[in-house]
């Protein structure tokens, strides 16, 4: 049967035209989803540069503008006759929390962002081949890996949360006045600081478990918006740098400038590799959610090569690394809404809100520790996304070893990062900055050599 232009029944379908009012209010919830996860990142790496203002603020920006960008080339794919660039599946793109730790021990050297750049292009290169290799490579990550992985990076990130809580290691307040007749110094653990993070925190979890429709949805978003009030009247928010940014700016390429740093290349590269096969699982999710299929080859590999190929583009722009965004893939799995328009609407808002200096100034003036309450949850939820992929398939005495040998390791040694300062620079600040990498190297090593078990082996020979 033959749908017509605007018919609601478009909505439920890849193609076609579906009534702009309900499109633009699920694209907005969809950019709802998006936009504190896509920012953060990129909040937290200017943190540890220590950037200027005005440097955030291109860094922020380059963050959306890269993603839309992503999600568009992944919504509406180009066809070769030996390539498709793109995977034409209802996929959001967004900066990554996967490579925040990585980017954060990266960052704090001399020219550590040019280092991150650069460390992408590589990476980029990595996800290019998996993308084109798909089918072979993805059998050495099996969920065991990825959930590792996964777990690892989410309790990595616990700190970073804390720290942020507590105000930021890099807070500068010196003297504020706040509400009515309040002047005093907010410093690192102040009473304030922990009550605007709380607040923040209290608002998101009751939302997330008690609220409905778009309250619960937008629950870090409105959380955020709770705790950023209550930091104003603390005094802890200042519009003097919004009224000096500009209200319009393209991208400004290789900004920061570009350098590949060999420990850098590693680090980021073994995290694309990772990630590249986690976003099979976003592909075969938003599809069989949404479409009630599983995706073809010509889908995952065309969406594999697309964030390989923008990635490397990315950089050259100062993006940050992106990937799938699993919200996003929760929202369509719920709606079923896989329309291709709803999703480009809402990369068009995200897209023009990277264009806006403005835009992106204001999203730096949030304190460090509104950030914080807010984040906790992400990082946390982020921990038990791996843990569910560990549990997915039941875990025994063998998978437990590997899991619980492989985050000890990545994390302890993470946290005892002087227990490796007399090894060779590079080899300390591959294993010793991010837990991330020695975790996945450890995990791969036990995974090939340790003794599969019965169970195991008979799936094998199926």
């Amino acid at each position: 049967m033959k749908i017509r232009s605007g018919s609601k029944e478009n909505l439920f379908r890849l193609d076609g035209v579906p009534p702009f009012g309900e499109a633009f209010s699920l694209a907005l919830q969809h950019v709802v989803a998006l936009i504190v996860g896509c920012v953060t990142p990129a909040i937290i790496v200017a943190n540890a540069a220590g950037l200027s203002q005005a440097d955030r603020v291109i860094l922020i920006q380059a963050a959306l503008t890269v993603s839309a960008i992503s999600t568009l080339f992944q919504l509406f794919p180009i066809k070769l006759k030996w390539l498709r660039f793109g995977s034409g599946l209802p996929i959001i793109m967004g900066i990554s929390f996967a490579y925040v730790p990585s980017m954060q021990a990266i960052a704090v050297q001399e020219n550590g962002l040019a280092m991150i750049a650069g460390a992408m292009v590589v990476g980029g290169a990595v996800a290019l081949v998996i993308g084109f290799f798909a089918k072979r490579i993805r059998k050495f990550f099996p969920p065991l890996i990825t959930g590792t992985v996964v777990f690892t990076i989410g309790l990595s990130l616990y700190p970073t949360a804390i720290n942020y809580m507590a105000g930021g290691s890099a807070n500068t307040y010196d003297l504020v006045v706040g509400v009515k007749g309040l002047s005093e110094a907010l410093v690192y653990g102040s009473w304030q600081n922990w009550t605007v993070a709380a607040f923040t925190l209290i608002v998101v979890v009751a939302l997330n478990n008690f609220g409905k429709g778009i309250c619960k949805l937008a629950s870090i978003l409105i959380g955020m918006a709770a705790g950023y009030a209550l930091a104003a009247c603390f005094g802890m928010v200042s519009f003097t740098e919004v009224a000096q940014a500009g209200w319009f700016a393209p991208p400004q390429p290789l900004h920061f400038g570009i350098s590949f740093d060999p420990a850098a290349c590693v680090t980021i590269g073994l995290l694309f590799a990772i990630n590249s096969i986690q976003a099979i699982g976003d592909f075969t999710a938003t599809t069989a959610g949404g479409l009630g299929r599983e995706p073809t080859n010509s889908e995952l590999q065309g969406g594999i090569v697309c964030y390989g190929a923008l990635n490397m583009v990315g950089a050259l722009f100062c993006g940050l690394p992106t990937a799938t965004y699993s919200q996003n893939v929760g929202i369509v799995s719920t709606t079923k809404v896989v329309n291709r328009i709803v999703l480009a609407i809402a990369a068009g808002m995200i897209l023009l809100a990277g264009l806006l200096p403005k835009f992106s100034a204001v999203l730096t003036t949030i304190p460090q520790c509104v950030l914080g309450g807010a984040t906790i949850t992400v990082f946390s939820s982020i921990a038990m996304t791996g843990m569910k992929l560990l549990t997915g398939e039941g875990l025994t005495s063998r998978s437990s070893a590997i899991v619980g040998l492989s985050a000890a390791l990545g994390v302890g040694v993470a946290q005892a990062s002087d227990s490796i300062a007399q090894m060779p620079e590079a080899v300390a600040i591959i294993i010793g900055k991010s837990p991330v990498v020695l975790a996945t190297v450890v995990a791969i090593v036990l995974n090939l050599i340790l003794p599969k078990e019965k169970k195991e082996l008979s799936e094998e020979k199926r």
